[in-house]
């Protein structure tokens, strides 16, 4: 069996050395239009920023080293140009040499991976204009930031590549500003959570020009003009595209194989595409969502590489299948790590999926224990089935440990509250005896037994302030003195047993603490007196985060708002 491999990066690589391992006699051949094969792609913006020192570091394997261990043909610096499916043949080019030739298949497997979108703006093309896909892209952004030092950058764009490579600029000391037409960072993020990622780049000196749109680049010297729809050129010494990536599926569409979604590669769970022993992975494929059903483009290193197994198992003669992709990814940003996985409120919304959320603010271990930090956690679920839908968590310490606990939940179809049973390890160094992802089960029930109520921070503004509800704040009465919102009474939580004759039975009470914890309380307290309670989804910390972040002169809403300190 010969089979011939079209990329040499995560799909493709993980899927030779599989071939391999299940059969040993196979001719098995990796044409890569890049130098570089098997190389660590998530790993480039840390070799810009020299976290990573050595260039062989972002390699795992190299041509001669598959060969010397697997027998595997590795042709780096060449492209497939075309594909005869009635032949089953590949037509292919040397790019140093420009020699043409055709090579034969009985298996082809489709790896080109995405490339970035780069879109048709006018000066892009200027030699201060990068993009972040192959190793020599990185070598290039490397070389210019030795050579030139520049001072200020400009990044279109605001996901993985774009925030990691704002960090790794910003930590050598460069002046940088993100420039991108949504309103908000790391679109998987819900709007709200994304307001602690902002918050973080700022911290650190990061500009964000947010809900603005580039119409071009023009060249000023030696620094480069981002050309803005409704604002001002932003001057700088360099520019990197990091808008979004785009299926390479050329080949695929001019052999006629049937595309998918944004024109990715349609394929079945066996990463079969619509043409017989033409297979494809990656991040040119569409994939069905594990959470919605629905069709995906979802660009990540781990499905590329499962997917690459499970090709590998078939064109084997095997039977694996793929049986969805759900997006969990975590990330490093300065000081803090935003993990996420399933879906968030945006996408809930699209697929019609009706759902609740609970948002929580625990600690990464055992509070007592030194140097226990505070995640922001958000967990959705359906409300009839009660099935998890998607988390994410934003801090430090312990967020990508949660972050694939509710992954492997949702994975295993758990309902939200299965999540108060799941034996998780405890040791006050690591976690609490009530792990947060217990804690956010414990949320949940309690939600849906009825013993509590909770409205969120999106719904203060629309709070009765004509005195037809209370509004109570149960902190201490030095956290209200800092700041609170306007309109609540403070009536600390340790002492609202004795004011209880002060509040009128008749009227809703909506309770307000800084995380959460306390307010809950606070209803449990209530409730069991007659009152009906709703408490603050989050608390103040959660509100006064998304609130300061979305309004640069806060203003008041119709209840007023206090100035929000620290």
């Amino acid at each position: 069996m010969k089979v011939v491999i079209v990329g040499g990066v995560a799909g493709g690589a993980s899927a030779a050395a599989r071939i391999r391992r299940l059969d040993e006699h196979a001719q098995i051949i990796i044409i890569e239009r890049s130098g570089y094969v098997s190389y660590a792609n998530c790993g480039l913006p840390y070799y810009v920023g020299g976290v990573i020192k050595e260039r062989a570091e972002l390699t795992l394997q190299t041509s001669e080293s598959f060969w010397d261990r697997f027998r595997i043909d590795v042709r780096v610096r060449q492209e497939v140009t075309a594909i005869n499916t009635a032949e089953k043949t590949v037509t292919v080019r040397a790019l140093d040499s420009g020699k043409v030739y055709t090579e034969t298949y009985d298996k082809l497997l489709l790896a080109p991976g995405a490339k970035p979108t780069v879109p048709a703006l006018s000066g892009v093309s200027s030699e201060r204009v990068f993009t972040l896909r192959t190793v020599e892209d990185t070598l290039r952004i490397r070389r210019f930031v030795e050579d030139q030092k520049p001072k200020t950058a400009v990044l279109a764009g605001g996901g993985f590549i774009g925030l990691e490579m704002a960090e790794n600029l910003a930590e050598m000391g460069v002046s940088v500003t993100i420039v991108q037409r949504p309103k908000q960072l790391l679109a998987p993020l819900d709007a709200d959570m994304a307001s602690f990622v902002h918050a973080e780049m700022r911290r650190h000196g990061v500009a964000l020009r947010l809900g603005e749109t580039v119409t071009g680049f023009r060249q000023d010297g030696d620094s480069v003009l981002t050309l803005l729809e409704e604002s001002e050129p932003l001057h700088s010494d360099m520019v990197l595209l990091a808008i979004g990536v785009t299926p390479d599926t050329h080949l695929a569409k001019e052999a006629g194989l049937t595309l998918g979604i944004r024109g990715s590669i349609a394929v079945n769970e066996r990463m079969e595409t619509s043409v017989p022993d033409i297979y494809a992975v990656g991040d040119a494929v569409e994939v069905t969502h594990f959470v919605t059903g629905q069709k995906a483009l979802i660009s990540l290193a781990g499905p590329a590489n499962k997917q690459g197994r499970i090709a590998a198992d078939n064109i084997c003669g095997g039977s694996s299948r793929y049986h969805g992709s759900q997006g969990s990814s975590v990330l490093k940003l300065f000081g803090l790590t935003a993990a996420f996985t399933g879906i968030n409120e945006k996408a809930a919304q699209a697929a019609g999926i009706a759902y609740d959320k609970v948002v929580l603010f625990p600690a990464s271990h055992a509070a007592y224990y030194p140097g226990a930090q505070s995640m922001a956690m958000k967990v959705l679920y359906e409300k009839e089935s009660l099935r998890l839908l998607g988390a994410q968590i934003v801090g430090g310490d312990g967020v990508d440990k949660r972050i694939d606990v509710l992954a492997t939940a949702i994975r295993a179809k758990m309902t939200a509250l299965e999540l108060t049973e799941l034996d998780l390890s405890y040791a006050p160094p690591y976690s609490s005896a009530k792990d947060p992802v217990n804690m956010a089960g414990f949320m949940i029930e309690d939600l849906e037994s009825g013993k509590v109520r909770q409205f969120h921070w999106n719904d203060v503004e629309d709070l009765p302030c004509d005195g037809s509800a209370t509004l109570l704040d149960v902190r201490t009465a030095w956290e209200y003195q800092r700041g609170h919102l306007d309109g609540f009474r403070n009536i600390p939580l340790d002492d609202l047993r004795e004011h209880l004759d002060e509040l009128d039975r008749g009227k809703p009470v909506y309770v307000n603490c800084q995380t959460g914890l306390r307010s809950y309380l606070a209803c449990r307290l209530l409730t069991q007196y007659g009152f009906t309670c709703s408490h603050l989804s989050g608390g103040y910390s959660f509100y006064q985060v998304v609130t300061q972040e979305r309004q640069t002169a806060r203003s008041a809403y119709p209840c007023g708002m206090e100035k929000l300190t620290h």
